[in-house]
């Protein structure tokens, strides 16, 4: 069957409503041949989505119209591999309810995630420059150490661009020091290896899972990437998004205003990370 996302909009509704309107939802499912599967709580924001598998987005909302009223804004289909992707693998609790891997039955998934792209500085022209085999030392070496950097902060890889990685994290804090922590250990590498330099560009943006162009983190997906083509050698460029929530972190950014995005009607607020000065843990 095809795999739905839906996302409501449940201001004032607890967390302890959604749980309870998850349980209908589970009493009558059987009926449209729908299993609805996980959701996820963003109280802040005051949206629920929902994971579900049914037979076509009318069955879905028919179960939500007879188990408790609280019929979905929008329902769109994913693909399997996208949300396992962007969202991970991820634990509920006994409600169904997503939890934050490690945090208990409490800590609330809020489904906001930060998407990270790295980029390798002139990739071609490196290529053509020291050839094929030496090129791929090089691909070798930002793979090492973009995933390691990946497992130590929690990150989870998307996918492989040619040139760079795709990644997905819970925590934009712990994405921005995924990029600081990267871009150290490059510089480190160029000390002991100044005659092969090895140069990333990093972007990084936060949103919701359900999103523009009916796609799963459609618009996020986007302006990461495009953050990451307008960063500079050795920058992490960030959206304000991601650099809001970063507050009491501990992490610092220098404003780099608005800048002009291919793709996007308007400028963009930007931020670089300032990241020579962060001691690495």
């Amino acid at each position: 069957m095809p795999l739905y996302m839906d996302i409501h909009e449940l201001h004032g509704v607890t967390p302890e409503d959604v749980a309870k309107a998850h349980a209908a939802d589970v009493e009558v499912q059987q009926k449209y041949g729908v299993n609805y599967l996980k959701y996820w709580v963003n109280e802040s924001r005051g949206k629920v989505f929902c994971l579900v598998d049914a037979p076509s987005v009318e069955a879905a909302s028919c179960v939500h119209r007879e188990a408790h009223g609280m019929v979905a804004e929008k329902i769109i289909e994913v693909q399997p591999d996208l949300a396992e992707g962007f969202l991970g693998g991820v634990e509920t609790n006994a409600a169904g309810a997503v939890v934050v891997p490690g945090g208990g039955a409490d800590a609330r998934d809020p489904a906001i995630r930060t998407i990270l792209f790295t980029d390798i500085v002139e990739s071609t022209t490196l290529t053509q420059s020291i050839g094929d085999e030496a090129a791929m030392v090089l691909l070798d070496v930002h793979n090492s150490v973009v995933r390691d950097a990946l497992a130590n902060l929690g990150g989870r890889e998307v996918k492989h661009t040619g040139d760079g990685l795709m990644a997905s994290f819970v925590s934009s804090a712990a994405a921005v020091k995924c990029a600081t922590r990267i871009q150290h250990e490059l510089s480190e590498r160029e000390e002991a290896h100044p005659e092969r330099p090895l140069k990333v560009r990093i972007g990084a943006a936060a949103g919701e899972p359900v999103e523009q162009h009916q796609d799963l983190f459609g618009s996020t997906v986007q302006l990461a990437a495009r953050l990451c083509s307008h960063a500079l050698p050795e920058q992490i460029l960030v959206s304000n998004v991601v650099a809001e929530l970063c507050l009491g972190k501990g992490l610092s950014f220098q404003d780099a205003g608005e800048v002009v995005l291919k793709g996007f009607d308007r400028p963009v607020r930007a931020h670089a990370v300032v990241w020579r000065q962060t001691k690495m843990t």
